[in-house]
């Protein structure tokens, strides 16, 4: 019995050495996969790769690719290579005309240094708090330059130059306060009036309209006066011309009528005196016309003489 048991207690011996080396074996495998796994770091198309350790950067991966690392002791965070977008918090600035304005801005922005702007901002987060600061500071500045006319009439707007404008310095300031950033576009994607002044703004901008409108017309009015007096113009001329023509043509017509009248009496002159004496009887004798004549009368000599 005594060496029953002390075969069993052996073979418990066995087991639990043979437990405790396969787990020391698995425990060894999964502590190694675990360090080699946070050894490695993976760089990203498109990304920065910050290595801390204690809090202190120690190097900054920009190329991609496998990179690594010591394990428990250095951590990894991520900074965008793209462009980002930022909103600006919508806030309200007064134009040179004394005009209240609600403006609302976004900014396309980058990461150029990873190194200053965890240096002088710490993270995107803080860079990109500073970069809304500058802007809005920017923006007030320039917008107070300009009447509020100006700023919402397309026709007379000059926003594609002063977003260039506001781009540019808004970089001066980033560049001089060395945060790693650099602003790509800066745009108004809204303009709105406070509350308490959207009525009085509409009915100037209606009456500004209207005013518009009317010089418009008052334009097409004095342009129709303009080709109305051309044209009558004009047709007098070529009425004038059309008259002297006719005239002309007449008189040439007269002229050629006498001459063939002439050419064709000379030819009878007894026949012309006697057509002569016809067409004065023309106009002197009616239906109704009783004519006495003495008997040396010319018109007596005449028929009596056509008449033998």
């Amino acid at each position: 019995m005594n060496d029953q048991n002390q075969q069993i207690n052996e073979k418990s011996q066995k087991d639990l050495r043979k437990f405790i080396k396969v787990s020391v074996v698995i425990v060894s495998v999964l502590a190694t996969l675990f360090i080699a796994l946070n050894s490695i770091v993976i760089v990203k198309e498109g990304e920065y790769k910050v290595v801390r350790q204690f809090g202190d950067v120690i190097r900054i991966h920009e190329n991609p690719g496998l990179k690594v690392k010591w394990p428990l002791i250095q951590e990894v965070s991520t900074l965008s290579k793209k462009k980002m977008v930022y909103d600006v918090d919508e806030k309200e600035i007064t134009t040179l005309d004394k005009k209240r304005m609600i403006i609302d801005n976004y900014a396309v922005w980058s990461i150029t240094d990873p190194e200053k702007l965890i240096s002088n901002a710490g993270t995107s987060l803080n860079a990109e708090a500073r970069m809304g600061e500058f802007i809005f500071s920017v923006v007030r500045t320039e917008l107070g330059k300009m009447n509020f006319s100006e700023i919402i009439n397309e026709e007379e707007s000059s926003r594609g130059a002063l977003s260039q404008e506001i781009t540019d310095k808004v970089n001066e300031y980033l560049a001089r306060d060395e945060y790693g950033i650099v602003v790509n576009d800066v745009q108004m994607k809204r303009s709105d009036l406070p509350e308490a002044n959207e009525q009085a703004v509409f009915t100037q901008m209606i009456t500004d309209r209207e005013k518009i409108a009317q010089e418009y017309l008052s334009q097409g009015e004095a342009e129709m006066n303009r080709i109305m007096a051309r044209t009558d113009r004009e047709v007098q001329e070529m009425l004038s011309t059309a008259r002297a023509e006719a005239e002309q043509i007449r008189a040439e017509g007269e002229q050629e009528a006498a001459t063939i009248y002439n050419e064709a009496f000379s030819q009878d002159p007894e026949f012309y005196q006697l057509y002569r004496m016809l067409e004065s009887y023309k106009t002197t004798i009616d239906g109704e016309t009783t004519i006495i004549l003495p008997q040396d009368s010319p018109y007596v000599e005449q028929l009596l003489g056509y008449f033998e």
